[in-house]
């Protein structure tokens, strides 16, 4: 596997019944447990935002090409994965063109998306919070 390390913005929808299920996992956290990727599954949940469509959206930074590739069979358990695309032009990422190996790790090149996407919708984490899974 070829590793990268890119800012993707991604869209999913949570499938059926697995509300309950996401809740606990990130509360007990064990979201993402055995993954490289760590402690981002938490923070991303943290971050989602969920519009009016029922579609959750978040950047996720990932190391692996295909996007997603560690991280697809954590969030296929609870989600439909409805798009993932760059959150930014690779050709804008000091990463991909050489100036700064690894600058993914500290970069601020989707804080005005991030900005924006916190301002749509509501924070996935808080209807979960909300929901009644009597």
């Amino acid at each position: 596997m070829v590793y990268f390390r890119m800012r993707y913005l991604v869209k999913a929808r949570l499938k059926s019944g697995k509300s309950k299920a996401l809740l606990g996992s990130i509360d007990d956290g064990s979201l993402g447990k055995g993954s490289i990727a760590g402690d981002e599954y938490t923070y991303n949940m943290k971050e989602a935002r969920l519009g009016s469509d029922g579609v959750a959206t978040w950047v996720e930074t990932c190391f692996c090409d295909p996007p997603l590739a560690e991280e697809r069979p954590y969030w296929e358990e609870y989600f439909e994965l409805v798009n993932v695309k760059d959150a930014h032009s690779r050709r804008n990422c000091r990463h991909e063109n050489g100036t700064e190996p690894w600058a993914c790790c500290n970069c601020d090149c989707t804080g005005k998306l991030e900005e924006k996407l916190r301002g749509q919708g509501e924070a996935l984490l808080e209807r979960l919070q909300k929901a009644d899974f009597a």
